[in-house]
């Protein structure tokens, strides 16, 4: 098999308005260090990753170059990429970005950039999947009974059993994610995630098990509750 790149695309680009703070979300402090600078280190740290795109608000690249790129010396990052109005068109920008420099086997792991706690072996796990299928995706197992509601009303109980959270990352062939969302555009379709788009041209995304510590950090409770994982995390890692 002919040698491939891994690369990470970290789309950075939301407001984070749920979280009420004064800055973005990506910017607040998880034990001393930003947020997108904790998720930025996994993949810098990882000798499984080739080279990093950040995706960012136009208007915070200067920001956050100085720091959160600069300020921590992060090497492989090879661009921080403009965003669009929404994550969709992020994540576009930074498949467009990096086009002129990877081939159409080359593997892309898109990562939300406040999803800090993301483990070296769902990065593995993600590669060799995406290697094999036409995509994979990071999930777990839903614990609680979920209910479809119309106008307040139950019309439906769920098969908890079929019923997995879909988390990040999401990895796929660069040559079937891009072409994927260019189609998407083409058609003025939208998802909430970047496996849809593979699901709607018939693609067949795998699941890898995530974690349940691999939380997006939202709201001032995700960020209380990632501190208190990051912790429990670094006691195991001191235990080993």
């Amino acid at each position: 098999m002919a040698a491939f790149k891994s690369i990470a695309l970290i789309p950075a680009a939301g407001m984070g308005k749920r979280m009420g703070a004064s800055i973005n979300k990506q910017y607040l402090q998880l034990a001393g260090m930003p947020i997108v600078a904790r998720t930025i280190a996994v993949f810098e740290q990882s000798p499984l990753i080739d080279a990093i795109y950040l995706v960012i608000p136009p208007d915070e690249i200067a920001y956050c170059r100085e720091n959160v790129v600069e300020a921590y010396g992060f090497k492989k990052l090879v661009a921080i990429v403009p965003g669009g109005s929404e994550r969709q068109s992020s994540v576009l920008n930074g498949l467009i970005a990096m086009r002129a420099h990877v081939s159409a086997d080359d593997i892309v792991l898109i990562h939300d950039g406040v999803r800090p706690l993301v483990t070296e072996n769902m990065l593995r796990e993600s590669i060799t999947t995406a290697r094999l299928h036409d995509g994979a995706v990071a999930a777990v197992p839903v614990k609680d009974t979920i209910k479809s509601v119309e106008d307040g009303i139950i019309s439906d109980t769920l098969r908890r059993e079929r019923l997995w959270q879909a988390q990040t990352p999401q990895a796929f062939r660069f040559g079937t994610i891009y072409t994927a969302h260019k189609s998407a555009m083409a058609d003025s379709f939208s998802a909430t995630d970047d496996a849809a788009l593979i699901e709607r041209t018939g693609g067949e995304v795998h699941i890898i098990m995530g974690d349940y510590r691999n939380i997006k950090i939202t709201t001032p409770e995700d960020l209380i509750l990632a501190e208190t994982f990051l912790s429990a995390i670094e006691r195991e890692s001191n235990q080993c």
